[in-house]
């Protein structure tokens, strides 16, 4: 993989001091996930600019120059310290804010009081992506004092909104952020004790689509048979985003292959929580579906609810599509591929509207050269087994955003989750065992591109 730069005696004595410092690491965490910092603009926006002071408040403690800029959005927390001379750059990337908690019955115990069960610590951001945020400050705690590069911590505040505010941050303090490596703690490792570099991504485009029938709602006994309710007419057209296998049936659309990993059918059934009996939709390997094929979601619809129904043709409906994209796709011409399909499909005349609501590219790394040698490296030195890279189904737009500002970094997608981990979702935690190794991975990672000064 590569040339060692450390010794073992070197080795081990991150591994060692990293250990000593995680139940402290640990009680942060726990603190930090206290705070319910949801940036969703239905929410308290207080507590996020209080999770903002408290991560500034940890990186200020370990000596990093450190200030919370908002511009125009949430705060987001800047640190920085001097490495030695002529060392190589570092930045750490992570975000505090967290999506909201959901229904809260639907929790085993509360999302903003961490627990711990069966090895796992629980709570809404205890892995997406406070986890994150501590990793990085253990990884800075395990060099307190002697730091091998130049470092600085970005954490961002409103991640889970979109990021609206992030262009004008790297416009406005991106030459603070210029590093060698950019590392972005925000993804997931391909299985409990198999750490992953994330190297690609799909990108993401969602749409309203709204169809409309009539002038005016009229009743279904009187006009039904003769007249198409919008409900009916924008049922079947979503229909026919998908064929019968269920691929994504929007032309020109890009798609790749994914890496021939050991993925198969009953591992995604146990991780998705597929029933029994429901087929699998789609062609082709089940990781290239998941990476690097697009995909189609409807995930919200707006008719009348089953509570309020009567008998009467719906005038307008409307729903919204969530269409994930290859890595390698532009996302404008797969909304006007998106939006000419829709179009084109209007079942039995219907009036049909598409608005473009989110867009953002995929990412697909150039996973070569000394960073990308000395993470796999680190991985390798904190697990004890070689790393493997993976894709994720899922969209990070901003990752472009850092890939367009600093086109010589290495940018270095990893992450603390892992296929328990259920982020965004009720019941979020952490696996506590595999969290200590990625604290061990980044400080080691720290150390050995330290370490390359002096080759």
């Amino acid at each position: 993989m590569t040339d060692d730069v450390l010794t073992p005696a070197q080795l081990d004595g991150i591994r060692s001091r990293v250990r000593d410092l995680m139940p402290q690491v640990r009680a942060d965490l726990e603190a930090l996930v206290r705070i319910p910092s949801v940036s969703a603009s239905s929410f308290d926006q207080s507590q996020v600019a209080r999770s903002a002071e408290a991560v500034a408040a940890l990186l200020a403690a370990e000596g990093l120059e450190v200030e919370v800029v908002t511009e125009g959005g949430r705060p987001a927390v800047i640190g920085h310290v001097d490495g030695p001379e002529g060392a190589p750059t570092v930045t750490l990337y992570a975000h505090h804010d967290v999506q909201p908690p959901g229904d809260e019955s639907d929790w085993t115990t509360a999302p903003f009081e961490p627990t711990e069960r069966d090895g796992r610590l629980y709570g809404r951001g205890a892995a997406d992506d406070k986890a994150g945020v501590m990793a990085h400050v253990a990884a800075l705690r395990a060099h307190a004092g002697d730091l091998p590069v130049g470092l600085t911590i970005f954490v961002e505040g409103e991640e889970e909104s979109g990021s609206p505010s992030l262009e004008t941050i790297l416009e406005r303090h991106g030459d603070r952020l210029a590093a060698d490596a950019i590392v972005i703690a925000d993804s997931t490792n391909w299985a409990v004790g198999a750490p992953a570099l994330t190297t690609t991504l799909r990108g993401g485009v969602r749409v309203v689509v709204t169809v409309r029938t009539l002038d005016h709602s009229v009743h279904s006994g009187m006009y039904g048979g003769a007249a198409v309710d919008a409900v009916t007419a924008l049922v079947r057209l979503l229909a026919t985003l998908h064929d019968d296998e269920g691929s994504v049936a929007v032309a020109g659309l890009d798609s790749g292959e994914a890496a021939d990993l050991d993925y198969d059918e009953a591992r995604f059934r146990e991780e998705s929580g597929l029933l029994d009996g429901v087929e699998l939709i789609g062609t082709g390997s089940i990781l290239s579906r998941l990476w690097t094929k697009p995909s189609i979601t409807t995930i919200g619809i707006d008719a009348t609810s089953i509570d309020k129904a009567s008998n009467t043709l719906a005038a307008k409906a409307a729903a919204k599509i969530s269409m994930r994209l290859a890595p390698t796709q532009d996302p404008a011409s797969a909304f006007e591929a998106l939006k000419t399909h829709l179009e084109g499909h209007a079942p039995w005349g219907a009036k049909v509207e598409v608005s473009l609501e989110e867009s953002g590219p995929g990412f697909a790394a150039d996973a070569d050269g000394p960073a990308y040698d000395q993470a796999r490296a680190s991985f390798a030195d904190a697990w004890g087994t070689e790393p493997v890279d993976i894709g994720v189904g899922g969209s990070i737009p901003f990752i472009s955003s850092f890939v367009e500002r600093f086109p010589e970094a290495a940018i270095i997608v990893t992450g603390v989750e892992d296929p328990d981990t259920r982020a965004h979702g009720a019941n979020e935690s952490l696996h506590l065992g595999e969290f200590e190794k990625v604290c061990t991975a980044e400080a080691i990672f720290l150390a050995r591109m330290g370490a390359l000064r002096a080759r």
